[in-house]
């Protein structure tokens, strides 16, 4: 059936296939231009691959020695990060000091009664304090939840409210300050306060303040003063014992040892005389006791220096207050240190020898009670952080403290029971994973110009990191630019740069990347193991333990060996990092090795692609004319077999004629 012939449907000749045949011969010109394009896309793709490796090992060297590097980072490393912790940026100095945290800062939270799911909050003006800041509105009445949400919307971030369900058809009002301190005081005033008290928050307070004292007085050494409390005050866990201390010391002066005593003044014996001779009487002999000196004065120094004095004539000393040239605060609970007794007078006894006490407004009050109202249900109360940095006492109104040590943030967390100590110190981890990137970067560019220059499959049985799709992948990159002389020249520089010796000004023996353990040959320790070819690629291996005692100990050194100033003018000149980054420049900046060599590539591939469109058209043209010839023989045979059809015809009626 294949070979009937159904004129206007099928060729005679089978001409379609006979083009198709002729068409292949003719395109054999436009598959090698299509397949020089696939070679060099992919070529530019090798290319681009190169340049992002350089690049990243030029970014990483570049790190390594550019002003933001990681050796002048810094971090807080605390003792008890339960206690405090701490962040610092690179202006902070390398120290150590101690705190203890007393207290941490804390804001008012004040928690109403159990209500009723169902409470209804009146309208009015409603006027909440969050220390000397307002927020006031107007409510038109509604439920909890109603009053809540009108709260938030104005309280923002000073003031929140929320709701928390006791039990089952209950809930309680949560009011709380979101500032802390102790001069942020949540206040309750207009219809707030009517409201407070309705629904069992707040409860009116009198003024319990008393001031014993008002204004400074100052001690000298030696001195005693006593400030009497009339009436007497009875210790109780609502009220607070507070006051203000400033120390002078004095400068002690050189002693200077007093000299033995001259001893008894004696007249002399006198003489006699008689015929001219004269006979002197014997001198006077006394026997002095041996000469003793006085010893030095003793120096005192004694901070517990304040006592409270009872009704039942008994007394109490404080705690010692901490020296400070400037006033600094004192906070005491009276059930604490008076367990209930009455206090009737805080007796001050400079007992020090160099040093001037001044002490300021001694005060008790009731630190809940604020505006006339105080807290029935206090969650938590405002309060300062309270912390003591080796003996000196500082108070702030929030946990996180800046102010203290110069580029470091405290952050306190919770009150510690002995001292915590903060070491402000290198980020010696950042300134590691910075050198082992560093390294990667090297050595996968390494890896990548071995490959592309070099055909040898045992390079890349080599590379154990890789996957193998990785490895698949290189395997079809296997030297495709090999007599690539600008790669190979690159990748002798980056090795020679890697081994080369720089100066450092920290510590002049270390001068190899090799002594702080990084190197082609450091993880064998030195040991021969036999011929190794993987070793002669030009791979940097990085001996874990000598690079982490190296850090440990030589940090400043490292930073020159990566990149240092040899002229003074404050920009680096020399180093492994600076050096490494001067190599790749040339290649991956713009204009640049790897720019011409992808310029070039595209290039080339315009003028293959503009070759593929003119073959294009000669192939269209030579494809249209095939068929066109093939169709004109085709009809030419189909007019003959009409014409000889004709004369076939003519012949058998002229025979039948004939016949006839």
């Amino acid at each position: 059936m294949s070979d009937i012939y159904i004129p206007g449907v099928k060729s005679r000749f089978n001409s379609e296939k006979l083009i198709e045949d002729l068409m292949k011969v003719e395109r054999l010109p436009k598959d090698r231009a299509e397949k020089n394009v696939e070679r060099l896309e992919t070529n530019k793709t090798y290319w681009q691959d190169v340049g992002r490796r350089m690049s990243a090992l030029r970014d990483s060297a570049r790190m390594l020695y550019s002003f933001q590097n990681p050796f002048n980072d810094r971090i807080v490393n605390s003792s008890d990060e339960l206690a405090i912790t701490g962040t610092a940026t690179r202006e902070a100095v390398e120290q150590e000091r101690y705190f203890t945290v007393k207290q941490t800062a804390q804001a008012d939270r004040f928690l109403s009664a159990p209500l009723d799911s169902k409470f209804k909050v009146e309208s009015g003006n409603y006027s909440f304090t969050v220390g000397k800041d307002e927020i006031a509105f107007n409510f038109r009445g509604g439920t909890l939840r109603d009053f809540t949400e009108a709260l938030n919307r104005r309280g923002r971030d000073k003031i929140q409210a929320s709701l928390i369900a006791v039990k089952p058809g209950t809930q309680s009002l949560l009011i709380e300050s979101k500032i802390t301190g102790e001069e942020n005081r949540l206040g309750f005033s207009g219809a707030a306060n009517s409201f407070g008290q309705q629904i069992g928050m707040i409860e009116p307070a009198y003024d319990s303040r008393n001031d014993i004292s008002k204004g400074a007085a100052e001690l000298k050494a030696g001195e005693k003063m006593s400030f009497p409390v009339n009436p007497g005050i009875v210790s109780s866990s609502s009220l607070v014992l507070r006051f203000d201390t400033l120390t002078t010391i004095i400068p002690a002066e050189a002693w200077v040892q007093p000299k033995p005593p001259p001893g008894p003044s004696i007249p002399q014996s006198g003489s006699v005389s008689y015929g001219g001779i004269v006979i002197e009487n014997d001198s006077s002999n006394v026997k002095l006791p041996a000469w003793s000196p006085p010893p030095p004065p003793q120096r005192i120094d004694d901070l517990g220096i304040i006592s409270l004095v009872f009704s039942d004539g008994s007394s109490t000393q404080l705690p010692a207050i901490s020296d400070s040239n400037t006033f600094s605060a004192h906070t005491y609970r009276l059930d604490q240190v008076a367990a209930g007794k009455t206090i009737v007078s805080v007796d001050i006894n400079n007992r020090n020898t160099h040093r001037n006490i001044s002490v300021r407004d001694i005060q008790v009050y009731d630190p809940s009670s604020v505006g006339g109202v105080k807290p029935l249900n206090a969650v938590s109360g405002a309060q300062d952080a309270i912390i003591a940095m080796e003996g000196i006492e500082i108070q702030r109104s929030s946990n996180n403290i800046d102010d203290l040590i110069p580029g470091v943030t405290l952050t306190v967390r919770n009150a510690s029971e002995k001292p915590v100590k903060i070491n402000i110190e290198p980020d010696r981890e950042a300134v590691k994973d910075a050198i082992i990137g560093f390294v990667g970067n090297y050595n996968r560019l390494i890896a990548e110009v071995n490959v592309l220059t070099r055909s040898d499959n045992k390079i890349i049985e080599e590379l154990s990191y890789l996957s193998k799709e990785e490895q698949d992948e290189y395997r079809k990159r296997l030297g495709a630019f090999m007599g690539e002389n600008s790669l190979v020249q690159f990748k002798g520089s980056l090795q020679q740069a890697a081994m080369a010796p720089y100066p450092t000004q920290a510590e002049r023996d270390l001068t190899l990347m090799a002594q702080i353990g990084i190197g082609s040959d450091v993880g064998r320790g030195g040991a021969s193991t036999g011929y190794d070819p993987s070793r002669l690629r030009g791979y940097l291996e990085i001996d874990e333990k000598t690079l982490d005692a190296a850090i440990a100990s030589k940090l400043p050194a490292i930073k020159d060996l990566f990149g240092s100033d040899s002229d003074g003018d404050l920009l680096a000149d020399t180093g492994v990092a600076f050096t490494l980054e001067r190599l790749t420049r040339p290649y991956v900046e713009t204009g640049g090795l790897i720019a011409l060599k992808t310029g070039t590539v595209d290039g080339r591939i315009g003028e293959e692609k503009r070759r593929i469109d003119t073959l294009d058209r000669q192939l269209a043209s030579k494809e249209a004319d095939l068929k066109i010839q093939y169709g004109q023989m085709e009809s030419a045979y189909n007019r003959m077999e009409q014409m000889q059809g004709s004369l076939d015809n003519f012949s058998r009626q002229n025979n039948y004629s004939n016949n006839r």
